[in-house]
């Protein structure tokens, strides 16, 4: 039984990450043709790095996930302090439902429905709704606030109100006592959501893909594009460094994880 768990187990891991070492040993193909190894070559990664095109792309992915993820976890922060504090509120259980709809609604409906919303506003009421980074963070911030929402309410919900009414009874202020007491306490999981977040956002297609301009080409969209006429090693190389990147923060936050609950056991 025990033989058996293992190939399940390293079937799984291979099933996950094969392709993704495929990808990262043809970042380095000499040959412009993705399944072809003609031989070793970096001369991708100098194609990347002088291409202007999908370094603007990643800027402006970065900038709409930065956007999204603030605005998501300031929005749904004050949602999850809201539901979090009125418990006896009859409809309550109403207001989880619809804020945490958009997990559970298909990415192209709630695509279509944004645009649809943002070409009514214009020709109703005249609002501006020229497609680009502020329409896409709008969407994101949409999708993500549920994410946060769900986050930081878990964390509210074994949190120790004793410590909010004890400020409170010693002259502080609601929105001092919130500062300085509830936010410091559940500052780890805002700062898991915005993280979140920003990755929701970084890696969204769907539904930028109906809100997007010509000036606001996100890293996805790109790269789908790109598909329709063939990836190029470009693209490999670039998700070789994403993949670099994110492995060395992964190992970084484990290490430092690692060492403080090494410290406190052996303390």
């Amino acid at each position: 039984m025990k033989k058996s768990s293992y190939i399940i187990l390293i079937s799984g891991y291979a099933f996950l990450y094969i392709p993704i070492i495929f990808l990262i040993v043809f970042s380095f193909n000499n040959s412009i043709f993705p399944g072809i190894w003609t031989g070793f070559s970096l001369k991708w990664y100098k194609e990347l790095f002088s291409n202007y095109i999908i370094w603007n792309a990643v800027k402006i992915s970065i900038k709409i996930a930065a956007m999204s993820a603030t605005g998501a976890v300031i929005l749904g922060t004050l949602g999850a302090m809201a539901l979090t504090k009125l418990k006896n509120f009859k409809n309550t259980s109403f207001f989880q439902i619809i804020t945490s709809a958009p997990l559970i609604m298909p990415d192209i409906i709630l695509g279509i429905s944004l645009l649809l919303m943002f070409v009514i506003c214009e020709r109703l009421f005249g609002i501006p709704s020229k497609r680009g980074m502020v329409t896409i963070a709008i969407a994101h911030i949409t999708l993500a606030m549920a994410y946060v929402l769900l986050i930081v309410q878990s964390r509210l919900a074994d949190f120790e109100h004793s410590l909010e009414e004890a400020a409170l009874d010693l002259g502080a202020r609601y929105f001092q006592t919130i500062c300085h007491v509830t936010i410091p306490i559940i500052f780890p999981a805002i700062i898991s959501s915005w993280l979140l977040t920003f990755a929701v956002s970084l890696d969204d297609v769907v539904i930028a893909n109906f809100l997007t301009g010509a000036q606001a080409t996100t890293l996805p969209i790109l790269i789908f594009s790109n598909v329709k006429t063939g990836i190029t090693p470009e693209i490999n190389a670039l998700a070789t460094l994403l993949i670099s990147v994110m492995s060395f923060i992964t190992i970084t936050i484990g290490f430092v994880l690692y060492k403080k609950s090494y410290t406190a056991g052996s303390s």
